[in-house]
């Protein structure tokens, strides 16, 4: 790839220097690098919501793509730093169970322990390895360093718990895995999961429960008035709780990790 892309995944925010330091670095390595930033809004110190959001987004990258994620409550203490090679994309990271749906997604990856300290900075602060450590290694990986100079092969890499939905007759119990800036709620049930419960009757109405309240699940938000409440498919292909140009998650105080059912409604 001429332009190797370098996509960006933080809990940074957009109000300082941190993510521009990181591509200094890289530009100052591999000038030909190009970083994109995934997003910068992970909601701090959140590894489940940064392993969803890259779960949701890397696929659409071109193959090849260097994956630099940097959700890090663990920095400066004894966690390691990793690579994992999916064949397609490599993904940079602290071990700390940022990249389990990944893992879990490419039965042929592979993880190293990234402890070459010739491929860091000179200068390692205790408190920026996503600068010092992290962002280097993106970038002599983006001008064609081989994957082993950087660390030997692992298979003790932490990984955090991916609750699944659970059925039971036409009810699917599951959780609200993130929460969008539009409010919305997304849920870890799947439209896959979904459309097995609509078999055979395709016909039948469904409605999520979530703190108390039944909420319909429709074809589009063109099927509601302004201001009501919803489920849809989202674009990331699970149900997502909405709210017609509001937010659900405001309309119906839920958060992540809250549990939601799935059922046919007796209307």
């Amino acid at each position: 790839m001429d332009q190797p892309i370098i996509a960006i995944l933080t809990d940074f925010g957009d109000q300082d220097f941190f993510t521009a330091s990181m591509k200094a670095v890289i530009a100052g390595i591999n000038p030909k690098a190009k970083p994109i930033d995934i997003t910068n809004k992970v909601p701090h110190f959140d590894i489940s919501a940064g392993a969803f959001i890259l779960k949701v987004s890397y696929q659409y990258f071109p193959s090849g793509t260097i994956f630099l994620v940097v959700v890090d409550p663990g920095v400066g203490t004894s966690r390691r730093i990793i690579i994992a090679d999916s064949l397609d994309y490599y993904f940079i990271a602290p071990d700390n169970g940022v990249l389990s749906w990944v893992i879990e997604e490419n039965q042929d990856i592979t993880i190293r322990e990234v402890n070459s300290e010739h491929y860091f900075l000179q200068e390692i602060s205790r408190t920026f390895e996503g600068r010092d450590k992290m962002a280097p290694v993106a970038a002599w990986l983006s001008k064609g360093v081989y994957l082993e100079n950087f660390g030997p092969v692992i298979n003790d890499y932490h990984k955090i718990d991916i609750e699944r939905p659970e059925r039971e007759g036409n009810k699917i119990w599951g959780r609200i895995v993130f929460q969008d800036g539009f409010g919305n709620l997304i849920t870890n049930i799947s439209e896959k999961e979904y459309q097995e419960l609509a078999e055979p009757e395709e016909e039948r109405k469904f409605v999520i429960s979530v703190h108390g309240k039944e909420i319909p699940v429709k074809e589009s938000y063109k099927s509601v008035e302004k201001g009501e409440m919803l489920s849809i498919l989202s674009g990331q292909g699970y149900i997502e709780i909405a709210k017609r140009e509001g937010s659900a998650a405001a309309e119906t105080k839920s958060k992540p990790g809250d549990p939601v059912m799935l059922t046919v409604t007796e209307d």
